[in-house]
């Protein structure tokens, strides 16, 4: 009995749909949702919802923004790498002797063909003349 209410049937065969979903889609639409009794009822629990979604939508972009922080140091970091690597392996390169030895020749210094050789001291102060 119920579906005879629901539906309504043509005479051609054809069997129609009552328009109760059309009638809720303008009662939405129109604002009458808004002042039934469910909802003042609820709005402690609606309000919650409502801040919890806006703190949902505040840490995705609390999150977005560290995780670009934190790839943009990743590549500050790798650069920094490089720099290092690249600055010690030309530190290595200029502290051989043989560059040091020709760093010397543009200032006039020439290195020494005698060996390096103790000079002992025997102990006593040296009287220095004042």
């Amino acid at each position: 009995m119920m579906e005879e209410k629901q539906k309504i049937t043509q005479p051609t065969g054809v069997v129609k749909k009552s328009r109760r979903g059309r009638r809720r889609v303008q009662e939405f639409l129109g604002g009458e949702y808004l002042s039934r009794e469910w909802v003042i009822g609820n709005l402690s629990y609606l309000l919650f919802v409502t801040a919890l979604a806006i703190l949902y939508i505040g840490n995705t972009y609390y999150a977005e923004k560290t995780y670009k922080a934190i790839e943009r140091t990743k590549s500050e970091l790798k650069e920094l790498r490089f720099r290092y690597i690249s600055t010690k392996s030309k530190l290595m390169f200029e502290t051989r002797p043989s560059e040091i030895s020709k760093k010397a020749l543009l200032y006039g210094l020439k290195e020494s063909s005698m060996p390096p050789y103790k000079i002992l001291y025997p102990g006593k102060r040296l009287k220095t003349k004042n």
